[in-house]
């Protein structure tokens, strides 16, 4: 195969496994069909620990785990062979790329989950308990395609610092509380309360309010802290319950979908970033999901941001003809530059992702970062010098030196 028609493929295995746009049919067919085989596949997995299940239907359940192993392991030697494309990844090499690639904790799950049956296969070890445990961990994949999952994970990762004090202060009340019973209960009870580590399992019981009632103070001092304890432990645990809740909701409600690393580096303008570069353009972008026919912007409305469009096809309704862009592509940025107001409508043609960049951030991103800076006229004056006019939806040369940058230093 020609090596353009290679890349070609490799660029749409990427595309279906890593960078699935929502309006991509085979890309969402893709997930569809993983999902499900991971659903087969646990459900196989359950019901074949249930005896009478296993000897009815043993064959049947061989061959589903083969199958589905076989599958696996296939989608993770696609995602290996692609890592290179990942934005953080491009400029290492494919084959650091792919070493990095492997220990991040999805491609660490993907291995987990055809690794223990080949294993077995390899050494001969068919002991069920042992391998359910092992492929019952496929369960984790799923979150690959939940973005709930994906909100609640950046949710505890957001608010690990507090999350983190809350579990030093529950540590903190276990040990306190029994030192605590330890001297109060003691002497009393020796095989129960006779030292600290001892008393411990009476604090961790108490503290999650479970109190199985096999230990239990008898003086009334000691009742009157386990009371006492008791009551920490409803406010301990609504704390980091509290804390993860308020996160989630933020996700939720702050952003339509995830503006991720590859997103950012999806996008032409900012392909040959590094990643340092990459990241504070990423925290500086907001999101917005829009369905087709939706009015982006309007002509002679203010500007207040520039678009990059991370999925989907848009089409700006300019005087004397219609321009159509999709994926990569970005408008907007001539009005913001300039100050001025919109001088076309933008209608979405299809669902789209869009990520924004304020008008503010974008003077302070190009006034900040010399490089973005530069690359940005770069990329400007080339694209005039091919094609002979600036092309719509590009920033034209004149505007890009009138913005704030190394190259403006000194101008009046």
């Amino acid at each position: 195969m020609p090596s353009g028609s290679l890349l070609r493929v490799k660029q749409r295995v990427y595309d279906l496994l890593e960078l699935a746009s929502p309006g991509d049919r085979m890309a969402t067919a893709a997930n569809r069909v993983i999902v499900l085989i991971i659903v087969v596949n646990l459900s196989a997995v359950v019901l074949e620990t249930v005896p009478h299940y296993a000897r009815a239907y043993g064959r049947l359940f061989l061959a589903v785990e083969l199958v589905t192993v076989l599958m696996f392991a296939t989608e993770y030697l696609l995602r290996l062979w692609v890592a290179d494309l990942h934005g953080p990844f491009r400029r290492i090499g494919p084959v650091r790329a792919r070493l990095r690639f492997m220990l991040q904790p999805s491609a660490i799950v993907d291995l987990l989950a055809f690794a223990p049956t080949i294993l077995g296969f390899v050494l001969d070890i068919w002991d069920l308990n042992v391998l359910a445990v092992f492929r019952l961990l496929r369960f984790l994949k799923l979150s690959r395609y939940s973005p709930g999952m994906g909100s609640l994970v950046q949710a505890v990762t957001s608010e690990r610092r507090a999350l983190t004090a809350s579990a030093v202060v529950m540590a903190g009340l276990i040990v306190s509380a029994a030192s605590l019973m330890h001297a109060i209960e003691g002497e009393v009870q020796p095989d129960r309360f006779g030292s600290i580590p001892l008393a411990m399992y009476w604090a961790v019981t108490t503290l999650s309010t479970v109190g199985y009632g096999d230990v239990v103070p008898v003086t009334g001092a000691g009742k009157a802290l386990a009371g006492v304890v008791m009551l920490f432990g409803f406010c301990m645990f609504a704390l980091p319950v509290g804390i993860i809740a308020t996160a989630f909701a933020r996700e939720i409600h702050q952003r339509d979908f995830v503006v991720t690393w590859g997103m950012v580096a999806r996008v032409p303008l900012f392909a040959e970033l590094n990643a340092a570069e990459i990241a504070d353009v990423t925290r500086l972008l907001s999101a917005q999901s829009v369905e087709a026919g939706t009015v982006i912007t309007y002509a002679g409305e203010p500007a207040h941001c520039m678009y990059f469009i991370a999925s989907g096809t848009v089409e700006i309704d300019l005087p004397d003809e219609k321009v159509r862009l999709s994926d990569g592509a970005f408008f907007g940025e001539i009005a913001v530059l300039r100050k001025a107001t919109r001088s076309a409508d933008v209608v979405a043609l299809t669902p789209c992702r869009l990520m924004l960049l304020d008008a503010t951030d974008l003077q302070h991103l190009m006034a900040k970062n010399h490089t973005l800076a530069d690359h940005i006229r770069h990329v400007a004056r080339a694209r005039v010098a091919r094609e002979g006019v600036t092309p719509k939806g590009d920033i034209a040369a004149e505007e890009i030196d009138a913005a704030p940058g190394p190259a403006t230093e000194g101008r009046t």
